[in-house]
């Protein structure tokens, strides 16, 4: 692929991972996000339908990989990039989304800033961040 073209469809799936974020309120049910723009060091967790809550979040956190994948594809072009990285994807999924379970359901008044972490790195792209630089760093080498 020519690298204006590569750059180009980076930039429109990129565009995606923004509106996600954008329309985060509007799409997704999660009471933690007004909740974590108040002062919440004293507050308890607000009342939550948990089922909901947990659908939201994998399916936010389901968006984000498939178009983090698309963009390391684009950028990359190779099979074991993408295999590796849906590995990574997956496990560290499990790995977060066992936590926010664990943090939500035992989280105290007061005590929130882990399950402000483990759900921020749950519904954000930040394994693309890290991924990215990474790959383009080992392929240099």
């Amino acid at each position: 692929m020519k690298n204006r073209i590569k750059i180009l469809l980076i930039v429109i799936f990129a565009s995606g991972l923004v509106l996600i974020r954008q329309f985060e309120a509007r799409i997704f049910y999660d009471p933690l996000l007004e909740f974590f723009k108040t002062d919440h060091s004293t507050q308890p967790l607000p009342q939550m339908e948990m089922f909901n809550l947990y659908l939201n979040i994998i399916l936010r956190f389901l968006m984000n990989t498939i178009l983090s994948l698309v963009i390391l594809w684009v950028a990359f072009g190779s099979k074991s990039i993408i295999k590796l990285s849906a590995l990574l994807y997956t496990a560290l999924f499990m790995l977060f989304f066992t936590a926010f379970v664990l943090l939500v359901n035992t989280s105290e008044a007061g005590d929130h800033m882990a399950l402000f972490y483990v759900r921020r790195f749950l519904i954000q792209p930040l394994f693309l961040l890290l991924l990215l630089p990474a790959f383009y760093f080992h392929r240099r080498s």
